[in-house]
């Protein structure tokens, strides 16, 4: 009997999701991704292949691991791969480090180019690293209601109030999401890492 009931749980469940996501769409608030059907639909929506999108959590996963291993708790480092384009961000105690870090990153197959933007100074506090996060959401806030493309082609990183803005796109779509972030308060500077196409 269990069995025969599971179908139209799963369904119930699918369609409270969908509804819940519509209803977040009609009010103007980003939908929550929940369990794998956001994120199914994330994927089947990205310009990478499925391989690009592994090979891009790859470097990110082996070089964070890599880094906590080498170096420990005495840097803030940022990993962030898309396309094979490497955004190193964050702060490192020394030139020494900021280049064991790039080398790390070199040393992946998949990795493209590496953007190192690795400060030399002091760790970041947790208000500095948590205003980064709330320029980031208010950056994509902004995607949204600009609905000038579709932001899950625009990946957004802050960091020490630099937008970085990551992506295939073309070129209007990268010079709106540009325009956007630039113009959101609490930006600094805007940085384009984006593989272009025609």
């Amino acid at each position: 009997m269990i069995t025969s009931k599971l179908p139209r749980i799963i369904f119930g469940a699918l369609f409270a999701m969908l509804l819940a996501a519509s209803a977040s769409l009609l009010n103007g608030c980003l939908p929550l991704v929940v369990g794998g059907v956001a994120a199914t639909a994330v994927v089947a929506t990205d310009r990478r292949s499925t391989g690009t999108q592994l090979d891009d959590e790859f470097i990110e996963d082996k070089t964070a691991a890599t880094v906590l291993e080498r170096y420990g708790r005495s840097v803030h480092v940022n990993v962030t791969s898309y396309n094979g384009i490497v955004l190193l961000s964050g702060e490192v105690p020394n030139e020494s480090t900021k280049e064991g870090i790039a080398d790390i990153v070199r040393g992946w197959s998949k990795t493209r180019t590496l953007h190192n933007d690795l400060v030399v100074g002091p760790l970041t506090d947790l208000s500095a690293r948590s205003n980064d996060t709330f320029i980031t959401s208010k950056v994509k806030a902004r995607f949204v209601e600009a609905n000038r493309f579709q932001i899950n082609h625009v990946k957004v990183v802050t960091e020490r109030s630099v937008v970085y803005l990551m992506g295939i796109v073309r070129r209007d779509e990268g010079d709106a999401a540009a325009d956007i972030a630039r113009t959101t308060r609490g930006v600094q500077r805007v940085v384009k890492l984006f593989d272009y196409i025609a």
